[in-house]
């Protein structure tokens, strides 16, 4: 899919990216902050202010204002904070391109931060984060990030702590938002049913004018310092534990983010995958069990996920780690390899029927990749993948001393876990 990018004078960049075969289209505004942005006293704060952008503007002065609107015309809206950006899309019929433009344009320029509403939505968030620690499929990523990153502010928990959100000042909140919400540190991707004014509608309500000259604030890169094998343990009475196991990896711009893609394919991609037969279909260890790989700009990580039956633990530990052994030691088949390519070209080809995902796919590219590759541009790296490519980038990552485990279940403490990075 052919795609265009554009960048205006007061430095916001949007892309345009038409796709004929669709009624719908997708309008998603990106910014370049998330939560490895903040400092100490506004832990969450992205995600706070991510919350508070549908709390009304002096056009529309309520939530119920708001959702009305676009309900009235059957849009899918919602928003999200990860640790890098945060993103506002919303999703609707092409016809209502210039309404869907206003509305979240008018979000983000012109929200009112009402005192009130800043201090009803902190107990809102304080409910998310007690369902996020409360709930072990959830909570598992936070406890490895953590453990993988801290005490870089990129280990901290995205939705902040409870008692740093109720202490939030509103003036401090509204100077975060400032240096980060300017033009010059925003996207905006239309992607679907657009028409040939959609740059001129996207110019007309997103190129505010307020342009500040000072440079835009940017977080403290992460150094890897760990030289011996982590576990953290959460302790909860549970009969399925969850386990998180991985290893510092790398950044969006590396070149071996491809081999790396495909070797998650192959270990824990599928239901075909090494891990899935392994440690599921024939020792019926887990219900779930995965694998993968999580880039940022300067760093990144590999995992494998699963939930475990806590009596029988320590088989499944052994199992996974001796999968990691084996891609360092022996090269992946060619039918292994040619299988992950296709999986990955076909599961791209069906997700990008979905306007939201196109916008995703080229908004990340454009936030953090040095070069916007097209879906078939993307396909020809996979291609060029070797076996050994495979094989050397298990061993430049899956170190002994590299090891991080975060388990959630009833444990007392890690002993049991001591010396698994042997099997490595």
């Amino acid at each position: 899919m052919k795609y265009h990018l554009h960048t205006l004078p007061n430095g916001l960049r949007y892309i345009l990216a038409p796709k004929n075969d669709t009624q719908a289209f997708t309008l998603l505004a990106l910014f370049k902050v998330g939560s490895r942005y903040e400092k100490k006293g506004l832990y969450g704060a992205a995600h706070y202010i991510e919350h508070l952008m549908f709390k009304g503007t002096e056009k529309r002065p309520a939530t119920e204002r708001i959702s009305k609107e676009l309900d009235a015309i059957g849009a899918e809206y919602n928003a999200f904070t990860s640790r890098d950006h945060t993103g506002y899309y919303i999703k609707t019929d092409g016809r209502h391109i210039e309404l869907a433009s206003d509305i979240l344009s008018d979000m983000l320029w012109n929200s009112k931060f009402d005192a009130i509403e800043m201090e009803r939505e902190k107990h809102v968030i304080v409910e998310e984060v007690k369902m996020y620690e409360e709930n072990p499929l959830m909570r598992i990523d936070d406890i490895f990030e953590e453990q993988l990153f801290l005490p870089n502010q990129l280990g901290r928990v995205i939705a902040g702590e409870r008692e740093d959100v109720l202490r939030y000042k509103r003036d401090e909140v509204l100077q975060f938002r400032n240096d980060y919400y300017r033009p010059n540190n925003m996207l905006v991707i239309a992607v679907g049913n657009i028409g040939e004014n959609t740059g001129e509608l996207i110019e007309k309500y997103f190129a505010n004018t307020n342009v500040q000259k000072k440079a835009l604030k940017t977080f403290k890169k992460f150094s890897l310092e760990q030289k011996k094998p982590r576990i953290c343990i959460e302790k909860k009475d549970i009969t399925q534990i969850q386990l998180a196991l991985g290893f510092p990896a790398i950044s969006y711009n590396d070149p071996r983010q491809y081999a790396l893609k495909l070797l998650g394919v192959v270990l824990g991609g599928n239901m075909s995958s090494r891990l899935f037969i392994t440690v599921r279909e024939r020792n019926g260890l887990a219900y779930s069990v995965s694998a993968g790989s999580q880039p940022y700009e300067d760093t990144g990580y590999f995992v494998v996920m699963a939930g475990l039956d806590v009596e029988r633990i320590d088989k499944a530990l052994r199992l996974i780690v001796k999968e990691l052994q084996k891609v360092k030691h022996s090269l992946v088949s060619q039918g292994e390899l040619s299988k992950a390519r296709e999986f990955i070209k076909g599961k791209t080809v069906l997700a990008h029927e979905d306007s939201g995902v196109v916008a995703d796919f080229y908004g990340k590219q454009a936030l953090f990749k040095k070069t916007i590759l097209t879906p078939e541009e993307m396909f020809a790296k996979y291609d060029q993948v070797t076996r050994e490519d495979l094989q050397k980038i298990a061993n430049e990552i899956f170190l002994p001393e590299k090891l991080n485990i975060a388990l959630i279940g009833p444990f007392e403490n890690s002993k049991q876990f001591d010396g698994i990075e042997k099997f490595l």
